[in-house]
């Protein structure tokens, strides 16, 4: 229960929490399934967060011919495994060299290094802007 005084912020937390919701958004959704980074970045204006993917990603959802997409599964899988080589390249159905040479040119093209958590982090929150 809300009191009178506290509507203003209940409407927004009910925002946030709307906005942060997997879609197809459940009829009820327990706080465990809207904590976390994603809803934190529901509150940030569209257009920001536009700006923030755009400066952290760089040029990798543009990488040449069909790799961007590649690049960015890549990094989703890589990022969702814990950083795991091997889990990623069994996720991925690709040997793990492979994982390796993508990840390197994620780096490259990022400007990011995925052994730093700070770097990890700025990431995912780059790909929870898309």
């Amino acid at each position: 229960m809300t009191a009178p005084t506290s509507l203003n912020t209940a409407l927004a937390q009910a925002r946030h929490a709307l906005a942060a919701a997997p879609a197809p958004a459940p009829p009820v959704a327990g706080l465990r399934d809207l904590g976390g980074l994603a809803l934190l970045l529901a509150g940030v204006p569209a257009d920001v967060r536009d700006v923030y993917r755009t400066t952290v990603l760089g040029p990798l959802p543009g990488a040449g011919r069909g790799s961007g997409a590649m690049l960015l599964e890549t990094l989703e899988v890589f990022l969702a495994h814990d950083c795991s080589w091997t889990r990623t390249a069994e996720a991925l159905h690709i040997h793990v060299n492979t994982v390796h040479y993508r990840v390197e040119r994620i780096e490259v093209l990022t400007g990011r290094d995925l052994s730093r958590p700070d770097d990890r982090v700025d990431l995912r929150a780059a790909l929870l802007c898309r």
